[in-house]
């Protein structure tokens, strides 16, 4: 036995090296045979075996022979050419062998032949054109990932003081990539996001989303105020879009602690979970046009300001999501299905929401959706301008309707118009807390500011 001597001189027994086991007793990795059994056209071999055992026991001449053929004709659906040519070979070989012991005419038996042989050529030739296009499509699909990444940048899982779950479904499965979009980006004045969807589908929404969502990233690092970063998206918009296309968004920013500023521009309205329970829709105080078609109304954009606390969450989606239809023409219900699965973990509740929405549909959907769902974490103890600004404040729950809106009164002495309404509602069992939220709209200006 070899041994081996250390620094100290002391001699150690080595252990023999074993040669790798080869031939055809070695092991097999299971990854190997799981490849090898994908690429062997064991359907096509069972259909020719079977078809050649018919013809033995049926003992009909040369009756079943030519349909041989459909064994290559089948691997050319499933297999590469080697697995077609393969097939034919066994096809033609069974073929020859039957056709001799049946002692049947010389010219059938050639006829039969030569079909397996142009049926496998031909199979074969296009077995190798599919190849040819599924390695195209897999580059246009990684082409059109790489694009997603680089206009739907990932948004992480924790981004200041927020966590953040996100789910997309394009409609078209293979371009991985639509009209619907979605950033969150931290800037100097606070966490800002925007969800929208463009009018129109294909590449020229994807162009559309990716023009919205550069402005965005870039307006919002510049301009301190959230209607200025929606005017420049306008003005943009206004300059680049067609006369008929326009994007319906929801710019939402975080500039203080215990409270959201969100303007809605023609979009579906995000839903609130209150950490004390319940889904509230949050409703524009003045509904605004989409982006694009703002230049139509005389009246600006309205600012909400919503009070969002430790624990708070904001789901933002587009139109794909409650849109989206059954066999039975019935719509999917977002809000009644959220509050099925509230939790403390955003991804599981995007999760359980997006796999109902696509059992809604049965597995496709129609359009681009898009679901994006923000939570307030529990940072220490609550700062004095945090509590000062929620006060005692808790949004309407869902289930628990408070009494209707009252008046709103428009404050006409200068271009900025200043809306104050509240309403109340029963939560759980903290009763009397009340949801008061600000509105302000302000008209946007030529230049970069406003």
């Amino acid at each position: 036995m070899r041994q081996a001597r250390d620094h100290g001189g002391n001699h150690w027994p080595l252990r023999p090296l074993r040669k790798p086991v080869t031939g055809f007793g070695a092991p097999v990795p299971r990854r190997a045979a799981a490849q090898l059994a994908a690429g062997m056209p064991v359907v096509p071999v069972l259909i020719v075996s079977g078809i050649a055992l018919v013809d033995v026991f049926a003992g009909s001449g040369m009756f079943w022979l030519p349909l041989l053929a459909a064994g290559p004709a089948l691997a050319a659906s499933t297999n590469g050419p080697r697995g077609v040519l393969f097939v034919g070979l066994l096809a033609a070989v069974l073929g020859a062998s039957l056709g001799v012991s049946e002692a049947g005419p010389g010219h059938e038996l050639t006829a039969v032949l030569s079909a397996l042989l142009a049926v496998t050529l031909a199979s074969a030739l296009a077995s190798a054109l599919r190849g040819r296009r599924e390695r195209v499509l897999a580059a246009v699909r990684s082409v059109a990932e790489a694009a997603q990444h680089a206009v739907l940048k990932p948004i992480p899982e924790t981004v200041g003081p927020f966590r953040v779950a996100v789910r997309y479904s394009a409609a078209a499965a293979e371009a991985r990539i639509g009209g619907d979009l979605y950033a969150l980006v931290q800037t100097p004045h606070g966490v800002r996001l925007i969800v929208g969807d463009v009018r129109g589908k294909g590449l020229p929404a994807v162009e559309i989303a990716a023009l919205v969502l550069g402005v965005f990233r870039e307006a919002a690092y510049d301009e301190p105020d959230l209607l200025a970063v929606v005017g420049r998206i306008e003005r943009s918009l206004a300059r680049n879009l067609g006369p008929d296309d326009f994007v319906t968004a929801v710019v939402v920013g975080h500039p203080r602690a215990g409270e959201l500023e969100m303007v809605n521009c023609g979009h579906a309205s995000p839903l609130l979970i209150p950490a004390s329970g319940g889904v509230v829709a949050v409703e524009a105080g003045r509904p605004a046009p989409p982006l694009g078609l703002l230049a139509l109304v005389g009246e600006p954009p309205c600012l909400e300001v919503l009070p969002f606390s430790d624990g708070d969450q904001l789901l933002l989606y587009t139109d794909g999501v409650i849109e989206a239809r059954d066999r039975a023409r019935e719509f999917y219900p977002l809000a009644e299905r959220v509050a099925r699965h509230v939790s403390d973990e955003p991804e599981h509740i995007l999760s359980a929401v997006h796999d109902e929405l696509l059992a809604h549909v049965g597995g496709r959907l129609h359009d681009d959706a898009a679901l994006l769902l923000l939570q307030m974490q529990a940072v220490g103890e609550p700062d004095s301008s945090a509590s000062e600004a929620q006060g005692t404040t808790v949004p309407e729950s869902a289930s628990e309707p408070g009494p209707g809106r009252g008046p709103e009164e428009y404050d006409g002495r200068g271009p900025v118009s200043v809306v104050s309404r509240s309403r109340s509602a029963t939560v759980g069992s903290d009763g009397g807390r009340r949801w008061s939220a600000q509105r302000t709209g302000a008209a946007f200006s030529s230049g970069p500011g406003r």
